[in-house]
């Protein structure tokens, strides 16, 4: 496992990149909309969305209903007023503070319409955004040239121990959002350097919570791996009125990390077919962020059907979806791809192959002195008090003596058993040679305790 860093990183001050607010720099915000034609979308569309959220909800306040569906009330009271006069929409009671405290509900005749509109899909949620406007907030939310600096990445990785080395080699990749493999021998902290990555200080983006292409909707906004850093305001005078366009969510930059489930059914579009809604793959949620694929070459999937899938991808920037009827939606491809695996390079593919990964890392396994620190600093992380001599005792007899090889989890893997025999047996909180001889034997199989003798 790796904890601490042998690297001292610069205090916040000294980083001449760090942004003074974290929505500065990007060139993307999402616009005041003065009508309903500046979300690019069918006034259809937006017909079918009130009748069905009322459908669903039942009856709503005006104010409500625009406020889920991230629109302003007075973009979407001329398509409500009109609902009036057709009589698919009428009003059951109002606070009399005008059109938006009124509560509405539908008709019987609104009901039909709305159950008709079911047969398109079942989308009730904030309006989508064209996918021409997507492809443009990710273009906007690049990161600039020369955005990464040498201290922010070493404060990222300051609770773990790395060597400048490591650094130089991981930078430029994250620097330039090319895709970097990551590969070693188990237990020695790859996921955790792939991970660190997400702590990278950097600014935040918007998602939109849905797109709309040929009629279709999919939704992108996912609560699992897109962390909202602002909520819906209200107005001041409390009727929840929209300040902006409110389909887009404020988020930290996604990080998103499949393993060996990932198959190739995951890198497209996915539809519900009872409610005829698309969900994005993996890789369109992280856009403007990260992707991790871990423990890489053993997905369902090879290795060169995956990275045949992206190759295009990776090299022009833009991906090719598929609908269920036939059609394909072009989509952005800003994601930095990092993979992650425990086999050696050549088992993966050759060199033809591996060149389609631009930057490649070893993580090698520590040596004694680093082993020992991050043992020492384990113990410390849990309230152990260590000597030194234990731990060169332990070293040798396990590892000098043994010829074992220094692996970066073991100091975890056996300080927590050692924890575990201490709470069992009721000891008293400290580690003894006795109490590492016995954890140590559980992480570890003996051949020769298998054999009849």
């Amino acid at each position: 496992m790796l904890e601490e860093s042998v690297l001292e990183p610069k205090s916040a001050a000294a980083d001449p990149a760090k942004p003074a607010h974290p929505r500065r720099g990007n060139r993307f915000s999402p616009p005041d909309l003065a009508s309903l034609s500046d979300t690019g979308l069918p006034n259809s569309l937006i017909e079918q969305l009130i009748l069905k959220f009322l459908y669903f909800k039942g009856d709503l306040r005006g104010g409500d209903l625009s406020r889920s569906m991230g629109l302003r009330f007075s973009l979407i009271d001329p398509l409500v007023e009109s609902f009036k006069v057709q009589q698919l929409v009428q009003v059951k009671s109002s606070l009399g503070f005008g059109p938006i405290s009124a509560v509405l509900s539908l008709t019987e005749a609104g009901r039909r319409v709305a159950r008709d509109y079911l047969d398109t899909n079942h989308y009730i949620g904030p309006a989508p955004v064209p996918i021409d406007q997507y492809t443009r907030a990710v273009q906007g939310q690049r990161f600039p040239p020369k955005w990464l600096t040498p201290e922010r990445l070493a404060k990222a990785y300051s609770h773990l121990i790395t060597t400048e080395k490591m650094l130089n080699q991981i930078g430029p990749a994250l620097s330039s959002g090319k895709s970097l493999l990551l590969y070693g021998q188990p237990g020695n902290g790859k996921t955790q350097m792939a991970e660190a990555l997400a702590r990278v200080e950097t600014s935040e983006i918007y998602v939109p919570h849905a797109l709309e292409c040929q009629g279709n909707i999919i939704q992108l906004f996912d609560p699992v791996y897109h962390q909202p850093v602002q909520s819906d305001t209200e107005t001041a005078d409390g009727n929840y009125d929209l300040p902006s366009d409110n389909r887009w969510v404020r988020c930290k930059r996604p990080f998103i990390s499949t393993g060996g489930e990932l198959d190739m059914s995951m890198l497209d579009l996915s539809c519900n077919t009872t409610s005829n809604i698309y969900d994005a793959p993996f890789h369109l949620k992280a856009n403007n962020g990260i992707y991790l694929i871990d423990d890489f070459g053993r997905q369902k999937a090879t290795p060169g059907e995956i990275l045949n899938r992206w190759i295009y991808a990776m090299e022009r920037r833009i991906d090719f979806l598929s609908f269920m009827n036939g059609g394909k939606i072009t989509v952005p491809f800003e994601t930095f791809l990092v993979f992650s695996t425990n086999l050696t390079p050549e088992k993966l593919g050759d060199e033809a192959f591996l060149r389609r990964i631009q930057y490649k890392v070893l993580l090698p396994s520590p040596n004694e002195f680093e082993f020992a620190r991050i043992f020492r600093d384990y113990c410390q992380k849990q309230g152990l008090d260590v000597s030194d001599k234990l731990i060169s005792d332990f070293i040798e007899k396990e590892y000098g003596s043994t010829g074992r090889k220094f692996r970066r989890c073991h100091p975890r893997d056996v300080i927590s058993q050692a924890i575990d025999y201490i709470h069992f047996n009721r000891l008293p909180y400290q580690l003894t040679a006795e109490l590492l001889n016995e954890a140590f034997a559980s992480c570890f199989i003996s051949a020769s305790e298998l054999s009849d003798s």
